[in-house]
């Protein structure tokens, strides 16, 4: 379930009574025939990006919060997947892939990198520390200090840029 989290203060509650959906999906360039989110989810998305309480979208749609609610967390679940989907697509674009199995050293990392890069045929423009922060900070929970604690797959496209993905 998604937490109902309100206008920070209580000027934003004003703010938020003009919000008009169909006008912030139109300037997004919104097609429900080319997205993964229905037009109701999307819609729900916006209002909630201007600030709306789920109670407040809820009234405007003439549905319970706890449906807003669920709409809201599905568009959310839809958005992440299809993040992972473009990440997974240009992974097997990508000319470097590198895997850092489980119990790797965060420390080694780098040299692998380099090493597939150099294969490749590939320049990374980050020093070895930077890179190894880079894998760090993107591989969130799967690193814990120096260790990697689940499967990492790091990629680098022809111009230099790092992905870092969980499976």
């Amino acid at each position: 379930m998604v937490a109902d989290d309100g206008p920070t203060d209580a000027g934003d509650a004003a703010d938020t009574d003009d919000v008009d959906a169909a006008e912030l999906l139109e300037r997004a360039g919104f097609d429900a025939d080319e997205s993964v989110l229905t037009h109701r989810q999307a819609e729900v998305l916006a209002l909630r990006e201007r600030g709306l309480r789920q109670s407040d979208i809820a009234d405007r749609l003439g549905t319970s919060r706890a449906n807003v609610s669920s709409v809201e967390a599905s568009a959310r679940d839809n958005v992440d997947r299809a993040r992972e989907t473009v990440a997974f697509a240009e992974a097997l674009a990508a000319p470097v892939r590198v895997e850092i199995e489980v119990g790797t050293d965060l420390y080694d990392a780098p040299k692998r990198v380099y090493d597939a890069c150099d294969e490749a045929g590939v320049k990374v423009n980050q020093t070895a520390p930077s890179l190894m922060k880079t894998i760090g900070e993107r591989a969130g929970d799967a690193v814990h200090g120096r260790e990697v604690r689940s499967r990492l797959f790091v990629t680098v496209d022809a111009d230099g840029k790092i992905r870092v993905r969980k499976p």
